[in-house]
């Protein structure tokens, strides 16, 4: 009897832990944005952020980590050193699975993420005040010849960065000088703080009217901005698309990632977003998560390809 006894007490014992599982999400997520609120990441990972919570019945909310000159990168190593289960989710740009392991943060290297999927494709823009003596990348060009412009960026390593002082390189000049911001946006341009930004366009819709959109930067022309080429067209060889998708760490269980999933791609095929790409010229859809780990390998040999470049 006493064998009896112990052994069922045993076994319940046993079973007390996977009866007290309880099913994800129980607790509040957060999804981390590594750049200040305002531009598409944000505001379209606010829209998943509420639809988890409308949804899941938890708190569900977006966090702002900008990392100033290190880009998203402090933020990216937040995400990657928290818990992996699925409570914490990184809304990261094309960067941080691809240039996060080289920039010699510990715990973005080796990548310590998984795709839930990419949502987003910035219209990502090269611009300058509209009274620069430049209207066009030739144009600057010339102009750099015997003038110093000031580049303005998110991040040094940062893809859009990359890809245009490689484009400056490939047009023959380069620039005087470059800094990184937290923002770029129409005041960057309007104070002398830069002569010259690569940003989102949602940041200076306020004042398109009143600013040069040199190039894109993407595989098509951005419809509203119809008469500005796209770096591709310019540079074959330097055209990359700048995506922003979800990611979790490795470790997170199928669960989290499945319903995370699930929601993310209900609000980027909602109406909400479809308008919200309509307006500002982005491309908005769900990338699945097999889908996105081959966009990440295709990207990272055209950024190979960049890295080369730039250091001849």
């Amino acid at each position: 009897m006493k064998k009896f006894l112990a052994s069922t007490v045993l076994a319940t014992a046993a079973a007390l832990p996977m009866a007290a599982q309880a099913e994800y999400p129980e607790k509040p997520v957060e999804f981390v944005v590594p750049f200040p609120p305002g531009d598409l990441e944000d505001v379209l990972t606010r829209m998943i952020a509420d639809e988890f919570q409308s949804t899941y019945g938890v708190p569900a909310a977006v966090v702002n980590k900008p990392g100033g000159g290190g880009g998203p990168f402090p933020g990216a190593a937040e995400v990657a050193s928290a818990d992996a289960d699925g409570y914490t989710i990184g809304s990261f740009v094309i960067a941080v699975p691809i240039v996060g392991p080289e920039v010699g943060i510990p715990a973005l290297s080796p990548n310590p993420f998984d795709p839930i999927g990419i949502f987003l494709t910035y219209p990502f823009v090269i611009a300058a005040s509209g009274d620069a003596p430049y209207s066009s990348v030739e144009e600057l060009a010339a102009y750099a010849q015997n003038n110093d412009v000031a580049l303005g960026h998110f991040g040094a390593p940062l893809v859009p960065t990359q890809v245009t002082l490689a484009l400056a390189k490939d047009q023959g000049f380069s620039f005087g000088s470059d800094a990184a911001f937290d923002a770029l946006d129409c005041n960057t341009l309007a104070s002398g703080d830069a002569d010259v930004i690569n940003t989102t366009l949602q940041l200076i819709l306020p004042c398109l009217d009143e600013v040069n959109i040199l190039a894109s930067i993407g595989a098509d022309r951005i419809p509203l901005t119809p008469d500005a080429p796209t770096v591709g067209e310019i540079a074959p060889s330097l055209d990359v698309s700048l995506w922003n998708g979800l990611f979790v760490h490795k470790d997170t269980p199928q669960e989290a990632r499945d319903k995370i999933a699930e929601i993310a791609e209900k609000v980027v095929n909602s109406d909400a977003a479809k308008k919200l790409a309509e307006e500002t010229g982005a491309l908005v859809y769900w990338q699945d998560a097999a889908a996105s780990a081959d966009q990440i390998a295709k990207d990272t040999e055209t950024l190979g390809t960049i890295s080369g470049m730039l250091a001849e």
